[in-house]
């Protein structure tokens, strides 16, 4: 890794150190907003009303303020919690909160145009998704029926959430907007294997954010990255059942941003689809980049892709494969990954043939595979890696290079 990068990568964890040690000063608020405050506040009541009327005070408090939720199971319909806040913020979950079943529309919980939100607590958001996920048709319908989304976070600035679950989203658990200098950091995100759909943590158009030392369980990317994602850090994720980690799709819409600076490191991944993933849509609606992008010191236990570039995604067959990807892909690295693999094909590198990937460097790969239908090998396509270190299977063993 350059000097650079590892200063940027120190750099990050020192910020992550230092964010969470004032998140942990600023919990004792100079003024706390308990729920009980605002009605007849038991488990099993829908305290939508009395979250808001919570939130309403606590954001124009001129002081630093925590709202408390105690133990126990609360219904609330949809939560709308928006700034900006005249000071700080601690919403402090303590309970179980829970999404109605019958939930449709675009989100239930969001939070947005807030500076220095600590969201901690561990607590639960149920998103009872399980009645949801049977009327999930994308896979037949381009415009299928839109399943909201757990917890959105829209334009969110110096904040942080920490040691909250979520459980059983419909849509994706959590999506990121807009968002600059974000931490993830002791997060648990749990769906079943078969929920469609339920992205773990999808992030677009913003800077700066970490996710550390969190477990990841559910039906789609454990973490997927939109355009716009800029000097993301993914550090000690335990990932897996799912997709994997992803890159992408890109591709698929116009005036798309470029995605640079990700580092995924430090990683285990388990039972999945796929492990470390590049994704981009052929017939791309416009050109884009994804740029200076590693993927360091990963774990993979039983899983079917481990490393994967796929620049002809196209899922439900929903696009023309035949007209390349118009994303121009460059300045990737694979290094240390080592583990195991569900099927014979390790490593995929397929390229665009209209914009090659430049400057894959892949180096000490030590994958294995058990299986009976065949030797562990790797397939490349209009890629040129720069290879080192150790090589199993060998790097490019069947590759297509266009001239």
């Amino acid at each position: 890794m350059s000097t650079i990068k590892s200063s940027f990568l120190v750099a990050t964890i020192l910020m992550l150190l230092l964010l969470d040690f004032t998140v942990d000063a600023q919990s004792s608020a100079d003024v706390v907003f308990p729920l009980k405050r605002y009605g007849n506040i038991v488990p099993g009541t829908d305290i939508t009303k009395a979250l808001a009327n919570a939130w309403k005070d606590a954001c124009t408090s001129n002081r630093s303020s925590a709202i408390v939720i105690p133990g126990g199971i609360y219904k609330v319909k949809e939560g709308i919690f928006k700034g900006p806040c005249n000071s700080p913020i601690d919403f402090q979950l303590g309970g179980t909160l829970q999404a109605p079943k019958s939930l449709q529309g675009d989100n239930w919980i969001t939070f947005e145009h807030i500076d220095r939100l600590t969201l901690s607590g561990e607590g639960v958001f149920d998103g009872q998704g399980k009645a949801a996920w049977k009327k999930n048709d994308c896979h037949k319908h381009i415009n299928c029926a839109q399943l909201p989304i757990s917890l959105r976070f829209n334009f969110i600035t110096n904040s942080i959430v920490k040691r909250i679950t979520s459980l059983d989203s419909k849509n994706f658990h959590i999506n990121v907007l807009g968002c600059n200098n974000l931490t993830f950091h002791n997060v648990n995100i749990t769906a079943p294997e078969n929920s469609p759909n339920t992205d773990g943590i999808h992030i677009g158009r913003s800077n700066r954010i970490a996710i550390t030392m969190s477990k990841i369980a559910t039906g789609d990317d454990c973490i997927s990255l939109g355009d716009g994602s800029k000097q993301i850090n993914i550090t000690n994720v335990t990932c897996g059942p799912g997709h994997g980690i992803s890159i992408g799709s890109l591709g698929r819409y116009t005036n798309e941003e470029p995605v640079e600076g990700v580092i995924v490191n430090n990683c285990t991944i388990i039972n999945t689809t796929n492990g470390v993933r590049i994704k981009t849509w052929p017939a791309s609606a416009a050109s884009g980049t994804a740029t200076n992008m590693q993927f360091l010191d990963i774990i993979m236990v039983n899983v079917s892709n481990p490393i994967l570039i796929d620049q002809e995604y196209c899922p439900w067959n929903q696009c023309n494969r035949k007209i390349p990807s118009k994303i121009k892909i460059s300045k990737v690295s694979f290094k240390n990954i080592r583990g195991s693999c569900a099927t014979p094909v390790a490593i995929k590198l397929i390229c665009s043939r209209h914009l090659p990937c430049d400057e894959v460097k892949v180096g000490d790969i030590d994958l294995t595979y058990n299986g009976i239908n065949g030797p562990i090998t790797s397939q490349c396509t209009n890629v040129r890696p720069i290879i080192s270190g150790k090589q199993n299977p060998k790097i490019c063993s069947s590759p297509y290079v266009v001239p």
